[in-house]
């Protein structure tokens, strides 16, 4: 009977341990990534996205693979620059994936910004979604293990003396801040579209750039609150913050959505290139 005692006691307590492991784990906070990621639930959130309208892209550019640090391969799309360059401009897609919408943004980068390599960068590792519901799962599957480890790729496919600036919409806007963290001292500028921010000040502190961050103020997921402390989280890693933030609504800059405003999207645009001109030291026609 005193056996029975005792291995009932250590059950009791085995189990109160694994529920507080399993209770500090559930409420740990989230990655700013995978809390973005958590608004694909939000029906509101999925239901003002419009499917992209089926479109075939048709320029120059092509598809690469590279080896990741995590022993898989990852994989992208890019146009080389005409002349070499060490300057590389990574794109990364929204939540509907790398389709030919986004290469066919970075071909228009590559066209903006001569001198520059573009690569629009797969962190969906080959899948597309032409679904708000595909979408959303897929961006719910992302994990930032994996993610990291493609940026981290890709910054290795271009090599150690590349420089590297980044832009992303939604989805990518915060992986794009992410991406300028990882690159370290390649890093030289991040452009980021209503994306999450990064929360850690600490990790705030090592970038090595300053950020463009394009906001709408109409958004209910990355609010004007959000974004104020973004600002205040910048400042206090004491690095530059640039916020541009338009009366619009989340996607203003998609042309497949509803809420697109094509005159803020194209100011937007102008800041960015501007932004990226600058950063990456590209000479101006007189």
């Amino acid at each position: 009977m005193k056996h029975l005692f005792l291995l009932l006691a250590a059950l009791i307590t085995s189990s109160a341990t694994f529920a507080q492991k399993a209770s500090l784990s559930c409420c740990a906070r989230p990655a700013a990534t995978e809390a973005f990621a958590m608004l694909a639930s939000n029906e509101e959130f999925s239901g003002g996205h419009d499917a992209p309208l089926p479109y075939t892209f048709q320029g120059e550019g092509s598809a690469i693979e590279f080896k990741t640090p995590d022993g898989k391969t990852g994989r992208g799309f890019e146009i080389k620059s005409a002349t070499p360059s060490t300057k590389y401009l990574l794109v990364i897609h929204e939540w509907w994936g790398l389709n030919d919408y986004i290469k066919k943004e970075a071909a228009t980068f590559a066209s903006e910004l001569p001198g520059v390599n573009v690569i629009a960068v797969d962190l969906y590792d080959g899948q597309v979604a032409s679904t708000a519901d595909e979408a959303g799962k897929l961006m719910q599957g992302v994990k930032t293990d994996r993610a990291e480890s493609i940026l981290k790729g890709v910054m290795s496919y271009a090599g150690p003396k590349a420089q590297f600036a980044s832009v992303g919409w939604c989805f990518g806007g915060g992986w794009s801040l992410q991406a300028a963290l990882l690159g370290g001292k390649q890093t030289v500028g991040a452009v980021m579209y209503y994306g999450m921010p990064e929360k850690d000040v600490n990790k705030l502190k090592t970038l090595n750039s300053d950020v463009l961050g394009i906001f709408a103020s109409q958004e209910k997921w990355i609010s004007p609150v959000v974004v104020a402390q973004f600002q205040k989280d910048m400042a206090a890693a004491k690095k530059n913050l640039t916020v541009k933030s338009y009366d619009a609504d989340h996607a203003f800059a998609n042309p497949s959505n509803p809420k697109y405003n094509q005159q803020f999207a194209a100011d937007a645009h102008a800041l960015t290139l501007a932004y990226l001109r600058k950063n990456f030291k590209l000479k101006t026609k007189a």
